[in-house]
């Protein structure tokens, strides 16, 4: 799949939507993780592609990776954009989100290694590596990161976890002790999103080099709305 950058094909139609929309890219420009990607692993349900890529887009995640196996997405940029079931669950983010499929999980880490990104995938069991729950884990402590979520049938696999640098789980104090996938990923993308912005607010360079005078905000202000 060719590396085509959704968001700026101009796809809003009429002219007061596109100022509209080159004002809201211009204000949340700024707040976006660079070098942070969320890797769903072989979904079994469609619909909640659409659920992560809001998830994604809404906290200023910069990438989304689609590992694939049974071949159900389109390697076409534009036909996976005009999915219905996508584009209504993502409530349109998927048209500002840049989504990549791969074929494999091997070919999904082959291609994040080549470009230096460093994975950790989501499970609520240790499976022999190195652990931490959500609020204990230290996601600024790598450049480039991805973040893999597994299958809502059978989790994360095997294989993906073999190549990470650790495993991370939220904490769970009910008789159900699991969270569906577009739940699971949005607690989990806020929380790092939320470490790698405030990291990003401090500091121009990685290893707490290049420490800001003055810290850019980490949210968006809230703007007054007039009263009715």
């Amino acid at each position: 799949m060719d590396e085509i950058e959704g968001p700026e094909d101009g796809s809003e139609t009429e002219p007061g939507s596109k100022r509209s929309a080159r004002r809201r890219a211009d204000e949340i420009k700024q707040f976006r993780c660079k070098n942070l990607i969320a890797v769903i692993e072989n979904p079994t349900d469609i619909k909640n592609i659409g659920t992560v890529i809001r998830n994604v887009n809404a906290l200023g995640v910069e990438k989304v990776c689609v590992v694939d196996s049974r071949k159900s997405l389109p390697d076409d940029w534009q036909e996976l954009r005009e999915r219905k079931a996508i584009s209504k669950t993502s409530v349109s983010a998927v048209k500002w989100t840049f989504v990549k499929r791969f074929d494999s999980t091997e070919e999904c880490f082959n291609h994040l290694e080549r470009k230096n990104f460093r994975s950790i995938v989501t499970s609520p069991h240790v499976k022999g590596k190195a652990h931490a729950y959500l609020h204990e884990a230290d996601f600024a402590a790598f450049t480039k990161l991805a973040v893999w979520f597994g299958s809502e049938a059978v989790g994360i696999s095997d294989a993906a976890v073999a190549r990470s640098e650790m495993t991370v789980s939220i904490p769970m104090f009910g008789m159900i002790e699991s969270l569906n996938l577009g739940t699971s990923s949005g607690i989990v993308l806020y929380e790092v999103a939320r470490q790698r912005r405030d990291y990003q607010s401090k500091y121009r360079l990685r290893d707490k080099r290049g420490p800001r005078a003055n810290p850019l905000p980490t949210v968006i202000a809230q703007k007054d709305t007039p009263e009715q």
